[in-house]
């Protein structure tokens, strides 16, 4: 599961690193943010016709056939396992792939004998943002009286099977893209599930590092570079 990021990056950087031909310009002044929560616009990466760009999504996807919005948080991850025949995912999954470029996120421990959980902050051991495997949607509210003309994009982050380091802390993890699967994931020509399905995979073990940090994460609202401070 992946339920917190951060996202420290700026637009311009993560412009270069993924060989972005635009950034839409509402996140071109986009802020470092240390604790992004499901709901919150995150950034995304993806191809509209023949360019690469990176937009904004509302984390958690609406399949545009819902009745509600609000069954996006629930769709805040998808199973690797399943991405390709659920229906709140399969049809994202053979036309609207994406990559949700994150700094690393939390993830949390069950301390023995106490009520408490320890987080921990994941991150690339090369210090380079991670390519998080995605999906994106629009969803109209052609099912919503007085909504016909709103649009809202949203996406998931498909998770796996944790590789052995990050199985200490939990059973998943996101599937993390290395740069020579980036065009393959993104072409919406490309519609083979089974060389698809061979991208989701868990990350080599000398992808990720982690640290325990301070439980002030658990709190969505609190922000601020300390919370990835190691204790």
């Amino acid at each position: 599961m992946c339920g917190r990021f951060v996202s420290t990056s700026t637009s311009l950087s993560l412009a270069d690193f993924f060989s972005l031909d635009a950034v839409e310009e509402q996140l071109l002044e986009a802020g470092p943010r240390y604790n992004v929560a499901p709901t919150a616009l995150v950034r995304v990466v993806l191809e509209r016709g023949e360019s690469r760009v990176l937009t904004a999504c509302r984390w958690g996807l609406v399949p545009s056939w819902a009745q509600d919005e609000s069954i996006g948080v629930r769709m805040i991850n998808a199973r690797s396992e399943t991405v390709a025949t659920k229906p709140s995912f399969r049809s994202a999954f053979a036309k609207r792939r994406c990559i949700i470029p994150v700094d690393g996120f939390y993830e949390w421990v069950n301390l023995k004998e106490s009520k408490t959980k320890q987080p921990y902050f994941i991150y690339s051991s090369a210090e380079e943002p991670l390519a998080f495997a995605g999906l994106w949607e629009e969803w109209r509210g052609d099912h919503v009286e007085g909504a016909e003309d709103s649009v809202l994009r949203t996406c998931t982050i498909i998770t796996t099977q944790a590789n052995q380091k990050i199985s200490a802390l939990h059973d998943r993890m996101p599937v993390i893209l290395p740069r020579e699967s980036w065009e393959h994931w993104l072409s919406p020509q490309e519609q083979q599930r089974e060389s698809l399905e061979g991208l989701l995979v868990p990350a080599d073990e000398d992808v990720l590092e982690y640290f325990a940090v301070s439980t002030e994460v658990n709190n969505a609202r609190n922000q601020g570079e300390q919370l990835i401070k190691a204790l």
